[in-house]
């Protein structure tokens, strides 16, 4: 850790970071008046100093306060020049004063905050020593007792562990802050992995679709070829549905150059669609669950694809019901609604914790991909009196 480094972590303790200089100055005019009236009665009532050692003790002590102020613009010697000033108190014979032994404990807690321990320790060491010298006018005198020497001494190196203990805390906190970091990048790489191979599949489930399209175009216009003499009126049906049959292709394809496909081969059969959705439900009702499947408005037909798209999100709906309903999971209600242009599908089920973990797959991701390749929108979540509630709404299709 850089001694220039903030150690504020908390609102008021950055707070007093940023207005650290004018906090500093208030607290070291405060503190140099204070000396100056201690150092002052030594010289006019008790004859301790004459008048030349007072004003070079005045001046140590407006020099130890300034150095005090601009400690952090010079955070290795600010330290160093407090002690060697505190030694001066010694030489000039004024013992402990209010200057050098408030400063010097809030030095200690400085270094504390900002090195590592074996400093800290060092200054630590040095403090007390200054101390038990600097003591010794008042205990020859009788002002101090051995005791309260030793508590000052004590107070340094409590003074110097609070500030270790302090960095201690913000390391702490800043590893965490880290590590949060960390975990929000892997959280998000994960999610672009989840929606890269979700677009490829869904990728693949369009080339089938376009694929089974164009087979069937070659079909009809074959059939059509043969009868175009013998039939017209036929083969020009057959015509009219492969135009049909192409422009729906050609919607798919369309959304498909929209989404990354990998190279791997896929099975070319026809996808399942809402047709399938009774048979769906048949085999969820197989495993002991109950489904409840409710039906309004008219039946439409679907293009392929969000036809696709909403048996899939049926099918991943009941999959995470029964994987996280939990013990307490008895129903599943399946909700599908025609409406103008579009269909609304929900599925709700009773589950103590039917919401699938973080870490539990990613068919969430999978149903957004896949309903908004359609312009559709999905919403999931855990509902209020327990369990898990999806909601999608899918555009019946038409040329995009």
């Amino acid at each position: 850790m850089s001694p220039s480094d903030s150690v504020a972590t908390t609102p008021l303790g950055r707070w007093a970071e940023r207005h650290g200089t004018i906090i500093s100055a208030v607290v070291a005019v405060l503190l140099f008046l204070y000396d100056a009236m201690n150092l002052t009665g030594q010289y006019a009532t008790l004859g301790a100093l004459s008048l030349p050692l007072l004003v070079v003790a005045l001046v140590l002590s407006a020099g130890m306060c300034a150095v005090y102020v601009f400690r952090f613009r010079a955070p290795r010697a600010a330290p160093a020049l407090l002690v060697v000033a505190a030694w001066g108190y010694v030489l000039l014979g004024v013992g402990l004063s209010p200057a050098p032994v408030v400063l010097l404990g809030l030095a200690l807690y400085f270094v504390g905050a900002r090195f590592e321990w074996p400093v800290v320790a060092a200054a630590a060491v040095l403090v007390g020593g200054w101390v038990v010298v600097a003591a010794r006018p008042q205990l020859d005198l009788g002002y101090l007792r051995i005791g309260e020497v030793g508590v000052l001494v004590l107070a340094g190196f409590f003074v110097a562990t609070v500030g270790l203990l302090a960095q201690s805390r913000r390391r702490h906190l800043v590893a965490l802050e880290d590590r949060a970091a960390q975990l929000a990048r892997e959280r998000d790489a994960r999610a672009t992995i989840a929606a890269a191979e979700e677009r490829s599949r869904i990728a693949r489930e369009i080339h089938d679709i376009v694929s089974h399209s164009v087979g069937t175009m070659v079909v009809m216009a074959d059939g059509a070829v043969q009868t175009i003499r013998t039939d017209p009126g036929r083969a020009g049906t057959a015509m009219e549905r492969v135009r049909d049959t192409g422009r729906g292709a050609m919607t798919e394809m369309r959304r498909m150059l929209d989404v990354l496909r990998d190279g791997d081969t896929a099975p070319r059969a026809p996808q399942p669609g809402l047709v399938d959705l009774e048979q769906l439900l048949d085999d969820t009702r197989a495993t002991g669950l109950r489904v409840d499947l409710t039906v309004t408005g008219a039946p439409v037909t679907l293009p392929a694809g969000p036809d696709l798209a909403a048996y899939r999100l049926v099918q991943e709906a009941l999959t995470n019901a029964r994987k996280h309903g939990g013990p307490l999971l008895s129903v599943v209600s399946v909700t599908l609604g025609y409406r103008d242009a579009e269909i609304d599908l929900r599925i709700v089920d009773d589950g103590a914790d039917a919401a699938p973990p973080a870490s539990a797959g990613h068919g969430l991701v999978g149903m957004r991909e896949r309903v908004a390749a359609y312009g559709g929108s999905v919403e999931a979540g855990p509902r209020a009196g327990g369990g898990f509630d999806v909601h999608a709404v899918l555009p019946t299709g038409g040329e995009s």
